[in-house]
């Protein structure tokens, strides 16, 4: 007597399996391909600009490995959520990040590099709320600004006047820090989530001048710190200082120059071994793609980005509801600048600023943030509906 065995039922841990498989075929191949490739990179130059003086020479990549894992998970969590219901959920997503900034001005809050920016968790583990604070703003203004999901009509006076509020009061609490660098950072994420909304040009246009006016007040009042000023004297003329404020920059640069075109191998540039360079690890980074792998592995690294916010720009434009447009445009611009900027600076054609390179520096908020912002793109592309 044959006895024949039933299929067992499909449990919800078969369907969420099925939908979790489903969301990974889904998925923009190329441009996980390109975060993971820059990963790597950095991965192997942290490695290199810490050997030398981190703990056990490979305390600091371990802990940027870790960073990574962690990193890559919560970007399978961001791709697995509908970016449609995040509406309902931005101004909780914001308020959380406003509180985090709170907390860094409260005696919680530590200084590090002249920026009291962090919160220190234990463990040799430290958080930087400002980061969250770039993801918490582009929900909430792409709330703001696209109050209909499909409605082509531009946004009112008084949505962008609650979104530049929303906006002035994040920067401020950013600037009590005192941190410029990401200031700059979410001045652009508002710039871009207006214009991407399809803001009137004579709102772009008064804004601009605003911002201008308020450079200038920003200078003139003494609101920053000294070494700020400092940074942008040395950006004007390093040479004047090479020893003193131009130090970073001078130093920058030689070693990106002595990396010639193929540069001189991993673990061997004589500027990152001898630790010339501060902060290598993290703000200048690219330094020791510069002079390790030379002109074309910088090249390389520039192509990787270029790539990511290429797919970014594909998606925003593919994206058929304004509320994922305006995610998606704005993560591009958000990491475009970002990217800039910290290029920019190691090459002497920015001032210096305390920005990461994304997917490669070393750091955990930052390399969080960065996932979470490539999650979201990717959940943007899985539901998308292209015309």
């Amino acid at each position: 007597m044959t006895r024949t065995m039933a299929a067992p039922p499909r449990g919800a841990f078969a369907r969420r399996a099925a939908t979790v498989s489903s969301v990974v075929r889904r998925m923009d191949g190329v441009l996980l391909v390109s975060v993971a490739a820059l990963a790597v990179v950095g991965t192997m130059l942290v490695w290199s600009s810490t050997r030398t003086w981190a703990p056990g020479s490979t305390g600091l990549v371990k802990k940027h490995i870790l960073n990574l894992c962690i990193g890559t998970v919560l970007t399978g969590v961001s791709a697995m959520a509908d970016h449609r219901r995040l509406r309902s959920y931005a101004p909780l997503l914001y308020g959380l990040s406003l509180l985090g900034l709170f907390l860094v001005l409260t005696p919680l809050g530590s200084t590090v590099n002249g920026a009291h920016s962090w919160i220190m968790v234990g463990g040799g583990f430290a958080f930087q709320p400002s980061e969250f604070a770039k993801l918490g703003l582009v929900l909430m203004l792409a709330m703001l600004l696209a109050p209909s999901a499909t409605s082509a009509d531009r946004p009112r006076g008084l949505d962008i006047g609650i979104a530049l509020a929303v906006s002035a009061f994040t920067m401020g609490l950013v600037m009590l820090q005192p941190d410029l660098g990401t200031t700059m950072v979410l001045g652009v994420i508002t710039a871009a989530a207006l214009v991407i909304a399809g803001v009137r040009k004579r709102w772009i246009c008064g804004l601009a001048l605003s911002a201008i006016g308020a450079g200038v007040a920003v200078w003139f009042l003494n609101v920053l710190e000294p070494y700020q000023i400092a940074r942008f004297t040395a950006f004007l003329n390093p040479a004047s200082d090479p020893r003193g404020v131009g130090y970073n920059s001078t130093q920058s640069l030689i070693a990106i120059g002595s990396g010639q075109l193929f540069g001189k191998g991993l673990f061997d540039g004589g500027q990152t071994t001898g630790r010339f360079v501060p902060e290598q690890h993290t703000d200048f980074i690219f330094t020791v793609a510069g002079e390790e792998f030379g002109f074309l592995g910088s090249v390389t690294v520039v192509a990787l980005l270029g790539v990511i916010l290429l797919r970014g720009m594909r998606i925003a434009r593919q994206c058929d509801d304004r509320f994922g447009t305006l995610i998606a445009g704005v993560i591009v611009c958000w990491l475009a600048f970002q990217s800039f900027v910290n290029i920019g600076m190691t090459i002497g054609i920015m001032p210096i600023t305390g920005l990461p390179l994304p997917f490669v520096s070393y750091g955990g908020t930052a390399t969080f943030a960065n996932m979470i912002a490539v999650g979201l793109l990717q959940a943007i592309h899985i539901r998308e509906q292209p015309f």
